[in-house]
């Protein structure tokens, strides 16, 4: 497991360097002076589509600071207007330029369309780890919906595993308020993964709402959520008897069961039935995947 994260994170490096030439490290110069040109910054204007919306004031704040002693190191990335530049990556430092008192920043011009000005911001957010998870799953969505890629063309474009981008997009299927509520920090990815199980969206909102006040950790927070959803689905249920299994199925269970390493269920009646293969995290839920489609 070690290796494939160490290869997801090379590989999305590698992209970064392929759509952002020197992106990959603020550190070094990695622009030659010809490359770019001092741009005022009232002719600069940030992309309304760009993935990440959040902006976190105390990291902006150190970062005028750094600007008003070092100034902005590392060009930002622009596309031309019939009026002036939008913004493809840097748009905190913009701001924070700004805020700095600064008239013109370093920029440079790449020639991208529409769709490939939104990959390159996708990656430089990705790369620097400032997307909110629900940005990330957004962003995600938007490459799937509006430029027809598939979960595993998002993952190679961005260099990511297709198990990351699918629970990524999972977490759309929360409510509105607490995708508000990750957004705003309230709850983490992990408690928004663990809330998803709650079942209904009343359940997953209120139990949202305790879990932040209360600050439960992501395990408490599963644990309340299966409460939940085990609560809802036994509510007014009569427990059916349940039917004696062939020899042939319960072999076929144990088969199932060992080759998945997750416990099988088989509801058969003569031929007919279903199939049921039970997982206790995303995590369990994407090895078991894994293992099915590979």
């Amino acid at each position: 497991m070690e290796r494939g994260k160490n290869e997801g994170r090379r590989a999305l490096g590698k992209g970064l360097e392929a759509l952002i030439p020197g992106a990959g490290s603020a550190a070094r110069p990695a622009i030659a002076p010809r490359e770019y040109f001092q741009c005022p910054v009232d002719r600069i204007q940030p992309d309304p589509d760009q993935p990440r919306r959040k902006f976190d004031p105390a990291a902006l704040n150190e970062l005028v600071e750094s600007i008003r002693g070092q100034g902005v190191i590392q060009p930002l990335i622009v596309r031309r207007l019939r009026d002036g530049y939008v913004l493809i990556a840097g748009e905190r430092r913009w701001r924070a330029a700004q805020l700095a008192g600064l008239k013109e920043v370093p920029v440079v011009i790449k020639d991208a369309t529409d769709k490939e000005a939104f990959e390159m911001a996708l990656v430089e957010n990705l790369q620097r780890e400032d997307l909110n998870p629900i940005e990330e799953a957004e962003a995600y969505k938007r490459l799937i919906e509006e430029h027809g890629y598939t979960q595993v063309e998002v993952a190679e474009r961005i260099g990511r595993d297709r198990s990351t981008v699918s629970n990524s997009l999972r977490l759309l299927g929360l409510p509105t308020e607490v995708r508000g509520m990750v957004l705003d920090g309230e709850l983490t990815e992990g408690h928004a993964r663990a809330l998803l199980q709650a079942g209904s969206a009343q359940a997953i909102t209120s139990l949202a709402k305790k879990v932040a006040a209360r600050g439960l950790s992501v395990r408490e927070a599963e644990r309340a959520a299966r409460t939940v959803s085990s609560g809802a689905s036994g509510k007014g249920k009569a427990v059916p008897a349940k039917p004696e299994k062939s020899a042939q199925v319960r072999t076929l269970t144990e088969r199932l069961q060992r080759a998945l390493g997750a416990k099988v269920v088989i509801a058969d009646r003569r031929g007919k039935g279903r199939l049921e293969i039970h997982y206790t995290s995303y995590e369990e839920l994407d090895a078991i995947l894994d293992k099915i489609l590979r």
